[in-house]
């Protein structure tokens, strides 16, 4: 496709200055948790972490992709409110959380403001 695009379609496409951020997380439970905790661990981080935060997730229990529940981009404060949320729990042994991203294009960097 022609890199010289109106601005139309380069916000249809969520390109250049449309580029939308957000972030992956893993999640990793110690062994032998039960299925209903893992459950209520993760609807807890649904609702307290990312919903109450203006965010969405998409993925499951053990990998999501984090953005913004609106059109736009996911926040440096935002990531780091989930990262705070997550250090303060102990229902999981080991989480990671990816620098922001493009969540349309993961392998298009990231645009400098």
């Amino acid at each position: 496709m022609a890199t010289n695009r109106s601005r139309r379609l380069r916000k249809k496409l969520c390109v250049d200055e449309f580029q939308e951020l957000g972030f992956e997380l893993q999640l990793s439970y110690p062994e032998g948790t039960e299925d209903a905790a893992i459950e209520a661990f993760f609807a807890d981080l649904v609702v307290d972490a990312i919903e109450s935060n203006g965010m969405a997730l998409i993925g499951g229990e053990e990998f999501a992709v984090i953005c913004s529940g609106k059109r736009g981009s996911v926040t440096e404060e935002q990531r780091a409110i989930v990262d705070a949320w997550l250090k303060a729990r102990n229902e999981v042994s080991s989480f990671e959380i990816s620098p922001l991203l493009d969540v349309w294009y993961p392998d298009n960097p990231v645009a400098q403001a």
